[in-house]
């Protein structure tokens, strides 16, 4: 089981890669849409990192395979551009998988 990562910038693939985390710089929906299918068949991936840009070329595709698929594991990481607020979007994803509302 590893990872991949699909990125929108070099800096995070480099980074990744040097700690052995293989993966691809994408910058079109129609490119990510194709990788997806592929990584989806692919049984050694286990988790799927993708930037908060990459997320956004194609949300509700990405929603949908992060609440349908069992494997591999899909998960959204900031970069220099993304999101400062990963906390929210990790209660969104709990509360449409679970259908219970986070509160603090």
């Amino acid at each position: 089981m590893r990872f991949y990562l699909l990125s929108d910038n070099v800096d995070t693939l480099v980074g990744l890669r040097l700690v052995g985390i293989e993966g691809e710089v994408i910058h079109e929906k129609t490119h990510l849409v194709e990788r997806l299918k592929t990584i989806t068949q692919d049984e050694s991936i286990a988790i799927v990192l993708l930037t908060t840009k990459v997320v956004l070329l194609a949300p509700e595709l990405i929603s949908e395979l992060k609440l349908r698929n069992q494997n591999p594991l899909f998960i959204e990481i900031p970069d220099r551009h993304g999101q400062s607020n990963m906390g929210e979007s990790v209660d969104d994803y709990v509360s449409k998988a679970i259908g219970v509302k986070l509160t603090k």
